[in-house]
């Protein structure tokens, strides 16, 4: 087991990687202490070479810089191969603002490929490679060093059977013609969008039953400034204030540090100092909030005429299609999305993109009464009309 440590070591097996289809690759970091997440291994393994063809890459040691990886990142001609990739590519792009390209998430591909929703990485082993993981360093602290052999032989694990579960996905993709879907979905993945978290927006994420402007509006304000100091000294949210207490303060409003005070949920740092200034200055500029400029929960999907006979019937297209085409009913719509379409929503997730191919077309069909479902022994059909 190869461990680089130096820019240079890295230069040479992205480098290497370049000359390969494509590269698998792995991340361990930890995320409980701080805000931001803190990357701690990198875990390569490259097709087809004698020799080092699995690397640990160790960015706590020495200088190491990381500017190979990111130029591997850049070259279209190989595959960067990923398995449920969305927190490795977050740390990325908060470190280089870098994606790979192209990229391939295993995760995403199973999902597509009939092995169920969100299929976790093991059973991809157990099912593809035929092998088993060593799951007794799951939960190590990948900060402390030194690593010992069984947590280096349980990283590696994370990218040599990958290769193996790419490939058979890989051509599983191209038999079936699916390989779009999966491009669809992966553009989610690579769109700066899903990893920018702005704290004026960091309110919506805050679940309160009261949901009047003049409450919203306090949440908002106590949320971004939440928001903003985590972020500001990468410490997790929750160490300021954790959402109980600010739904508390949003409902008590103290107005001085002796109210404050009398807060049954706000940790005792949160108490004084510039916490608790932060918090009463948000929780002001939030009641002084003028009555245009507070925010308004979006209402639309509440007023929904949904027309249950015609949701259940569209559960029962659903399923059928599931059934099917081998994709997990979840990925391709959800309970909301078949209310929306019962109600005669037509911007849907479900019908758009490779969705509509498996499920959408003939959803909009049954809402307008041209097609209906007929039992066929043990199984639904459609039957045009």
């Amino acid at each position: 087991m190869k461990t680089l440590t130096t820019t240079e070591e890295l230069a040479q097996f992205c480098e290497l990687a370049r000359t390969k289809p494509y590269v698998t690759i792995d991340t361990e970091f930890l995320r409980e202490r701080t805000y931001f997440s803190k990357l701690c291994l990198i875990q390569m393994a490259i097709p087809d070479h004698e020799g080092d063809d699995a690397v640990l890459v160790d960015p706590l040691v020495g200088d190491l810089s990381l500017e190979p990886l990111y130029d591997l990142f850049r070259d279209t001609s190989v595959v960067k191969v990923f398995h449920a990739a969305r927190q490795d590519l977050e740390i990325f792009f908060v470190e280089a603002k870098v994606f790979p390209d192209p990229l391939f998430d295993t995760q995403v591909a199973a999902m597509v490929c009939g092995f169920g929703e969100q299929v976790g990485y093991e059973t991809l082993v157990r099912k593809i490679a035929k092998q088993s993981l060593d799951k007794s360093s799951r939960f190590t602290d990948w900060s402390r060093r030194p690593l010992t052999e069984a947590q280096q032989k349980y990283a590696l694990g994370d990218v040599t059977h990958l290769r193996r579960i790419y490939e058979f996905l890989a051509d599983k993709l191209e038999e079936t013609g699916r390989a779009h879907w999966v491009a669809e979905e992966l553009r989610v993945l690579t769109n700066p969008e899903t990893y920018t978290v702005r704290p004026s927006e960091a309110w919506k994420r805050v679940k309160t039953r009261t949901v009047t402007p003049k409450f919203l509006a306090v949440v908002r304000e106590l949320a971004r400034f939440r928001e903003g100091y985590a972020q500001s000294r990468n410490i997790p949210r929750n160490r300021v204030f954790k959402d109980d207490a600010l739904v508390e303060l949003a409902s008590t409003k103290p107005k001085n540090l002796q109210d404050l005070g009398r807060s049954r949920l706000l940790l005792r740092e949160a108490r004084k100092g510039e916490i608790a200034e932060g918090i009463l200055s948000a929780i002001k500029n939030g009641v002084e909030c003028p009555a245009d400029e507070m925010p308004t929960p979006d209402k639309t999907r509440d007023k929904l005429q949904v027309n249950p006979a015609l949701a259940d019937l569209l559960r029962v297209l659903l399923k059928a299609r599931t059934e099917s085409s081998g994709v997990a009913a979840k990925l391709i719509a959800t309970a909301a999305d078949l209310d929306a379409i019962a109600a005669g929503l037509r911007d849907v997730p479900a019908l758009s993109g490779w969705r509509r191919e498996v499920f959408g077309d003939e959803a909009i069909q049954l809402c307008e009464g041209k097609i209906a479902l007929a039992a066929k022994g043990n199984n639904v059909k459609v039957v045009p009309l």
